[in-house]
């Protein structure tokens, strides 16, 4: 099943709660949420307050995209505040293992963000204990970037890498997706979407409905084959 994720990075919090309504309202399953922290990216952008505050009042998954330095040690904060799925990156890890081990403790599903430049095996010795792998097309930390083209070769990798393995990982990804290129993401092998300003820019159920409607040619081709 491919699913939406929209990314709150490209929300208007002045009514933040208002879009968030409108997204269930249209179908949306999941709420992509970017923590970054000024160090292992350049931007900072929110922690678990904000989670908190629009967690009362939403039955979203909340897909929280840890681009953090040693996010280990913030784990507790996000599973309390209502978080999901957390993500981190093998880069801002001094145990990788650990680090997952401990999300999955907790009883949340856990991922590993791969940035444009970072090789696959990276994944190797955490792949059987991940729920989710997320594939940046764009370089973390900065919204409205255009998307890598050279990020379909690495998702197409990743999921004969998955297959070999025997296991059922989603693929995510994550950066400059767009009505006009996200057939080529999920034909790839993606199978969630991140998408920022494509969502949240203009009518917020019109541009989910057209997603949706992509998703459904989609299925309707496999269906075919």
């Amino acid at each position: 099943m491919i699913k939406l994720a929209p990314s709150i990075l490209a929300a208007d919090f002045n009514i933040l709660g208002e879009q968030i309504k409108i997204l269930e309202e249209s179908g949306v399953q999941y709420l992509h949420v970017d923590v970054m922290d000024g160090n292992f990216v350049p931007n900072i952008s929110f922690g678990p307050p904000l989670i908190s505050s629009i967690r009362k009042n939403s039955k979203l998954v909340f897909d929280v995209h840890l681009m953090v330095e040693e996010p280990i040690r913030l784990l507790n904060s996000f599973k309390e505040s209502g978080a999901d799925i957390i993500t981190v990156h093998p880069e801002a890890c001094s145990d990788l293992i650990k680090t997952i081990n401990t999300i999955k403790e907790m009883g949340l599903k856990a991922a590993v963000s791969l940035n444009p430049e970072t090789d696959l095996n990276k994944l190797d010795q955490v792949l059987k204990d991940l729920d989710m792998v997320l594939i940046m097309s764009v370089n973390p930390g900065f919204g409205g970037q255009k998307f890598m083209p050279e990020s379909l070769q690495k998702i197409r990798d990743l999921k004969e890498k998955i297959s070999k393995a025997g296991l059922a990982i989603d693929i995510e990804v994550d950066g400059g997706i767009n009505h006009d290129n996200v057939m080529d993401v999920i034909r790839a092998g993606a199978n969630v979407i991140v998408s920022g300003t494509t969502v949240f820019y203009g009518d917020i159920k019109t541009n989910v409905n057209k997603f949706e409607e992509i998703f459904n040619r989609f299925k309707n081709e496999v269906d075919h084959e």
